[in-house]
């Protein structure tokens, strides 16, 4: 009796394990892999996109651009081949939304840096060029605690920073010739990904909207760009 008892717990024990095993891999099958979408102009809301690009469907990529970051050197899109990186817009006398996007880069910055990662890169272009000088930029990257290996602060042609963001980035909220009376305000974070194309708008003011870029940075990682 005893022998029947031992044989019988142990077949249980294995039909419990195969059990869990089929169920497993039954989830794993059934489960959709979650990916990002990749944003085109004509999905974008009309408020954000210039109206040169509302009507582009596919190919959309952040255009080439030659700007200068808080140590006084030149930033090309070449710095960023092959790479992710998250992109903001702001200005270093902003009283209202600037500090706490710039407060949730430096979080991003050090939720990186825990990780050890060296893939995904952060971008700060100043809509107030003409004010953020390279000095001023310095200044506020050491304020701030910008890692100058992972986060650029850019300035210089304004005109060519406010094109990006209304006709590669897709974030402004007004229309404009980037003149001198033109201003963009946006809260918006972009996640780009190694083929320069948008995976991602986050509210860069809302600590949830963060830990959802954090996970998008890790599915963008992990998938197979297409």
């Amino acid at each position: 009796m005893l022998r029947f008892f031992a044989k019988y717990k142990f077949f249980a024990i294995v039909l419990f394990v195969l059990s869990a095993i089929i169920i497993s891999i039954i989830y794993s099958i059934l489960k959709p892999e979650r990916s990002l979408k990749v944003y085109e102009p004509d999905m974008v809301s009309t408020e954000l996109v210039d109206s040169t690009v509302q009507h582009v469907r596919k190919y959309h990529v952040i255009k080439d651009f030659s700007l200068i970051n808080q140590n006084g050197e030149p930033v090309t899109q070449s710095k960023y081949t092959d790479k992710i990186y998250v992109a903001d817009f702001f200005f270093t006398t902003c009283q209202t939304i600037c500090p706490i996007m710039t407060d949730h880069m430096v979080q991003i910055q050090e939720r990186l840096n825990k990780m050890n990662d060296t893939t995904v890169y952060l971008v700060s272009h100043s809509v107030t060029p003409d004010i953020d000088t390279v000095d001023r930029l310095k200044r506020y990257a050491k304020d701030k605690g910008v890692d100058d290996h992972r986060w650029n602060l850019l300035t210089g042609d304004k005109k060519q920073i406010y094109d990006l963001a209304r006709k590669s980035y897709l974030v402004a909220k007004s229309d404009g010739d980037g003149g001198p009376y033109d201003m963009i305000h946006t809260e918006n974070f972009v996640l780009v990904d190694q083929q320069k194309r948008i995976r991602g708008f986050y509210d860069g003011t809302n600590p949830e909207e963060i830990d959802r870029l954090m996970e998008d940075i890790e599915i963008l990682k992990e998938s197979n760009i297409d």
